[in-house]
């Protein structure tokens, strides 16, 4: 890596080179990103903003928007040459700097940054290999940017435990992720999470120091992303394996394919989404078979987060939706314990189907699942909440309307929208509004969830005909 620095006022000047073969870009994808006349400046703005985004990556900030502000005047460019590229980088983050050189982890970040966004931008959004039309089009390319990246290894066998959390989390409950991660390192399980702070870093640091005590030197630590989101959280220092997805719902199609065991710990409105995204995948008929165990888990002060998430999950799909998932509290060493056995009839039954161990290809991730839902008060007055539907489809719909609502609450412009237009209209049972609604209000009174006020419902509700 060739480097030149100059730093000035917590900002600095640097060049840097990619190291090993991993991040080569062809001379064909250097002029597709750099051109302007060719319409590429949306694709290389994007980079930009990842770019800096885990440049940044440490910041006690999550405000996009005030990060973007602090650093305004920085850029980064593509230098050409004959045996690759260098980024011409200006007033980036100082704190990605030690003694004049990149942080080798961020270094690594950021070239995983520009492969996937270049790869995405070329060969999956804006070319004719891929239908993304078709559910089985949408996962060839979910497939496909995973290979690309390199950490699918048919080599390894299943010990892949995903971890979904909230990256604002109290003291206690981070230090219990810490503990978990550390009884599945020591069982040599591999951690996937988001890739940011809190939840999605804590089992990763744990699971290090369980992967030095068994001298264990092959552990991963994966991180997946996307665009939208990097920003606010940035990836980890632990990330071993960083990789950005197109968009939300790719991305929890990567979580659901390359997994082999999830763990919930807690958060806020974007793990219940996850939630309702995951069972609804568990609820498909076709998914019956499938072994793709699930723990919901976290510190004694956590109960009553997963009391109120496992009272919601089964007043709305009956009592039988907790045979899913198992709730362990205050108990690291037994989630351990659990993941591993529950790991082990993952390897048996992938055996037994002959599914591949490394990407989960005889998981049914339907079309619903894998179209991104835009929130217009157009979209979620044709959205249908009523037990009459099947438990699967009810979850699809369940989890746009849980999203409709945290973006009229929480986001700015579905706050802007709420103002302009009145209130969502839900065609729903009114008990099951009622128990989201519950749900939510138990997250603000939990400070699970940010407002900018006081929490009012942005919804109305139209009973179901």
């Amino acid at each position: 890596m060739s480097a030149q620095l100059s730093v000035s006022d917590q900002k600095v000047d640097i060049t840097v080179g990619p190291r090993g073969s991993l991040e080569l870009l062809s001379q064909r994808e250097i002029d597709i990103l750099t051109d302007t006349e060719a319409g590429q400046t949306r694709l290389f703005e994007l980079f930009r903003q990842c770019a800096l985004a885990v440049l940044n990556t440490g910041s006690e900030s999550d405000d996009a928007a005030a990060i973007f502000e602090t650093y305004s005047d920085f850029s980064i460019a593509i230098g050409k040459r004959t045996r690759g590229l260098k980024l011409v980088i200006r007033n980036a983050p100082a704190s990605a700097i030690v003694d004049g050189r990149m942080i080798e982890g961020v270094r690594q970040h950021l070239f995983a940054v520009l492969r996937d966004i270049v790869y995405i931008g070329t060969d999956i959004s804006d070319s004719d290999l891929f239908d993304l039309g078709s559910s089985e089009g949408i996962t060839d390319a979910v497939f496909h940017i995973l290979k690309h990246a390199r950490i699918l290894d048919p080599d390894l066998p299943p010990r892949t435990v995903v971890c979904w959390g909230g990256h604002s989390i109290s003291r206690d409950e981070y230090d219990y992720t810490k503990e978990v991660g550390y009884h599945l390192g020591l069982r040599g399980l591999d951690i996937c999470t988001g890739c940011g702070p809190g939840a999605m870093k804590g089992p990763m640091k744990g699971a290090a120091v369980g992967h030095a005590k068994q001298r264990f030197r092959e552990g991963r630590y994966l991180g997946l992303s996307e665009p939208g989101i990097i920003a606010a959280e940035p990836p980890n220092p632990m990330v071993s394996n960083l990789v950005v997805l197109p968009d939300i719902e790719k991305r929890l199609e990567a979580f659901v394919r390359l997994g082999h065991g999830i763990l919930v710990f807690p958060g806020g409105v974007g793990t219940a989404e996850e939630i309702l995204y995951l069972l609804g995948i568990l609820l498909e008929p076709a998914n019956r078979h499938i072994a793709l165990p699930v723990v919901f888990t976290g510190p004694p002060g956590s109960r009553s987060y997963f009391e109120e998430l496992d009272a919601f999950l089964k007043l709305t799909f009956g009592e039988d939706i907790s045979s899913r998932y198992r709730i362990i509290v205050g108990d690291a060493a037994e989630v351990g314990r659990y993941m591993g056995r529950a790991i082990r009839d993952v390897r048996r039954q992938r055996r037994r189907d002959g599914d591949a161990y490394y990407f989960n290809w005889l998981l049914n991730v339907p079309m619903a699942h894998q179209v991104p839902f835009e929130v217009t008060h157009e979209h979620v007055g044709n959205l249908v909440l009523s037990r009459d539907l099947p438990a699967h489809e009810l979850a699809v719909n369940l989890r746009r309307a849980f999203s409709a609502i945290v973006t009229g609450n929480v986001k700015d412009h579905g706050i802007r929208m709420i103002r302009r237009h009145g209130p969502f209209e839900l065609n729903a049972d009114a008990s099951l509004v009622r128990a989201l609604d519950h749900l939510l209000q138990q997250f603000v009174a939990q400070g699970r969830m940010k407002l900018s006020g006081a929490y009012e419902p942005c919804f109305s509700v139209r009973p179901v005909s």
